[in-house]
């Protein structure tokens, strides 16, 4: 009776795995092995949630699948529009009309998260933010993810852009099978742009043993978004973990949930794909009040140094790594492949990147030449700047 019980809680989505020992959790995670896709924990892997710059990672499967169908070469150029080079920070800051090539954009997106870039990539890749949306919607429908959508490629907040851990666990087993040959990015040290050298946001790489990816998100709605994947003795994990407090507090709680994962053999339970949904399902949370209301703006962002309290150890996620970091070197130009085919009109020629001139005031505009806004970004959500999507 007991067993039956169980298996109906199991059905129904009520229950649909034990949670490991350890402390509470307050937010959606899911953990899972990488190479079986058996789930080991979760927690209201089916609640809504914005995904922040962990949207750059449908960016980057999209973009892989533009590669692989022949759309674009890896050293084709990536040009800086006037919409990307608008976006808010964190981002590179290149001029509109700079040109890279897509390796290059895609590493500045993944290590840097810049929000540019990834709009770059996205308009060049998709034509537009509205048609590389499209795009993102088409290839989360594909891959099941039911409980997400996109409106743009690089995570900056809107209502309408949201995802589950569960969805953002399948489009992880995506991108680590369907491309494994771009794995090694995800597990970049840092970039050296120039003499500058940026690191990469996510913690665990350097530091948690096995760590190799995969990226990390954040807008004040969200709170402090992660994704971390770890491989020891040919096993590898991978911790989604959302609406966390901090920077130090999500590399923190991924490292622990990756520790009880390694510590676990493997389950014959359920798998991402297969899990049941459970839980409210239809409204996002909202964190921006609780993370971000009383610090200034400059703290508003996931490369804001943490507070530290005198009386706490420190987290050995604030600590600088032991070693010197291994830098990929990134930057303009190189780009000497053919043009992304949705950056060319049908006789092959490059679509400038000029502004529509606008009818004279005086004079009534002719029928049909009203503006059509293709994609934006807002720059202020209410009276609140919208914050980097790190």
């Amino acid at each position: 009776m007991r067993h039956r019980h169980f298996l109906k809680l199991l059905l129904t989505g009520a229950l649909a795995l034990p949670m490991l020992a350890g402390p509470a959790l307050a937010n959606p995670v899911v953990v899972f092995d990488l190479n079986t896709g058996k789930v080991l924990q979760h927690q209201d892997a089916f609640s809504r949630w914005y995904p922040a710059s962990l949207s750059k990672l449908m960016t980057a499967y999209v973009t892989f699948r533009a590669i692989a169908a022949g759309e674009v070469q890896l050293d084709s150029p990536i040009k800086v529009t006037k919409h990307s080079a608008g976006e808010p920070p964190s981002k590179m800051g290149f001029k509109p009309g700079s040109v890279m090539r897509l390796d290059n954009a895609l590493k500045m997106m993944l290590v840097k998260s810049a929000n540019d870039i990834a709009m770059a990539v996205g308009e060049n890749i998709g034509g537009s933010q509205a048609g590389f949306a499209i795009r993102m919607n088409a290839e989360a429908a594909r891959l099941g993810m039911t409980g997400t959508h996109f409106v743009n490629p690089n995570g900056l907040f809107s209502p309408e852009q949201y995802t589950t851990a569960r969805d953002l666990a399948l489009l992880v087993m995506a991108i680590r099978k369907d491309f494994p040959q771009y794995a090694p990015w995800f597990s970049i040290e840092g970039l050296a742009v120039g003499k500058k050298a940026i690191p990469n946001y996510n913690l665990l790489i350097g530091r948690y043993p096995g760590a190799d990816g995969m990226k990390t998100g954040f807008v004040c709605p969200s709170g402090f978004n992660m994704i971390g994947s770890a491989t020891r003795n040919g096993r590898t994990l991978v911790a989604v973990v959302l609406g966390e407090k901090s920077a130090i507090s999500r590399a923190e709680t991924a490292a622990r949930l990756l520790d009880q994962g390694f510590a676990t053999p493997v389950p014959n339970w359920l798998t991402v794909a297969a899990m049941p949904s459970y839980g409210d399902t239809m409204s996002p949370n909202d964190m921006k009040d609780e993370i971000c209301k009383k610090k200034a703006p400059e703290e508003q962002s996931e490369a804001a140094p943490p507070v530290a309290d005198k009386d706490v150890p420190k987290s050995p996620y604030q600590e600088k790594l032991d070693h010197v970091p291994t830098l990929v070197a990134v930057g303009l130009g190189g780009a000497t492949g053919p043009a992304p085919k949705a950056m060319l009109d049908k006789g092959g020629q490059e679509y400038a990147d000029v502004p529509l001139p606008s009818w004279r005031p005086d004079i009534p505009a002719p029928k049909g030449s009203e503006p059509v806004v293709v994609g934006s970004a807002t720059a202020v959500q209410g009276d609140q700047p919208v914050k980097a999507a790190n």
